[in-house]
């Protein structure tokens, strides 16, 4: 079985060794990572979404020709702790395979401490957006 992509094991590293206190200004930094939607992307066509955050937040997860997973996320800047999830998965998984993707654990979020620095709500946004973007990837890998 494939393990989750070495990019986002050490992000949950540094989140998971990082004191308590600084858990949430670290995860604030990863706000702005999100890339702002790329051209031609209108009316976030084929992006799902994700009703389970207090914000409009919206995905898409793609499997190239190439075998790797592109994520495209839509999430407006008053919501900093729900574009840091996202942008936390664009920079974990960028150029991550199907099968990496499928393997990071649905419980990163604990894993990487962030129970104890959000909301439980919060957390089960960010959640979703993982088990959404999973399941996006398992569907076009059929």
């Amino acid at each position: 079985m494939a393990d989750m992509p070495a990019r986002l094991a050490e992000i949950v590293d540094e989140f998971a060794a990082a004191p308590r206190d600084l858990v949430l200004e670290m995860l604030l930094e990863y706000a702005d990572v999100i890339p702002v939607l790329p051209e031609g992307t209108v009316d976030r066509e084929g992006m799902e979404q994700v009703p389970e955050c207090q914000t409009s937040f919206f995905l898409r997860a793609k499997v190239t020709p190439e075998g790797t997973v592109t994520t495209i996320f839509d999430c407006p800047p008053e919501a900093p702790t729900t574009r840091a999830f996202a942008g936390i998965l664009a920079e974990g998984l960028a150029s991550a395979s199907p099968e990496e993707v499928l393997a990071v654990p649905d419980d990163l979020y604990q894993r990487m401490g962030l129970a104890q620095a959000i909301t439980p709500l919060r957390i089960r946004g960010g959640t979703a957006i993982l088990g959404r973007l999973k399941r996006q990837v398992r569907e076009q890998l059929g």
